[in-house]
């Protein structure tokens, strides 16, 4: 049996999810990253395609680095720095949560794959 799986254009579903600000993030991770916007066929054939090992580990050290700013930010705030405001704290901490909170939620939905597929009758 000889599976072909397509290519999936994350910011493509997230745009049809009615989520258009996760589709511009995931477009300038992508650019960031040096990836076109499609990562199918028909992007150039130059252009080396990160794997999902990198991308992934590009998008915990996003959380990671989003997280260590959040807590810096933090620290500034308690230590009654006037340069650092405290709403844009909040917003930071709120940023960081967020992140950790959907990288959860791929861990959870990568486990749960790899569960099914083990327990499939072969």
């Amino acid at each position: 049996m000889d599976i072909k799986l397509k290519p999936f254009d994350f910011a493509q579903a997230a745009t049809k999810a009615g989520m258009p600000q996760v589709a511009q993030r995931v477009r300038e991770s992508a650019q960031a990253a040096g990836l076109s916007g499609a990562a199918g066929p028909a992007a150039s054939g130059g252009v080396e395609k990160a794997g999902f090992s990198q991308v992934f580990s590009q998008a915990l050290n996003n959380v990671s680095q989003a997280q260590m700013k959040a807590q810096g930010m933090q620290r500034e705030v308690a230590l009654d720095n006037p340069t650092v405001s405290l709403e844009e704290t909040m917003v930071a901490m709120q940023r960081a949560q967020i992140g950790f909170q959907a990288t959860l939620q791929v861990r959870n939905k990568l486990v749960q794959a790899y569960s099914d597929i083990m327990n499939m009758q072969v």
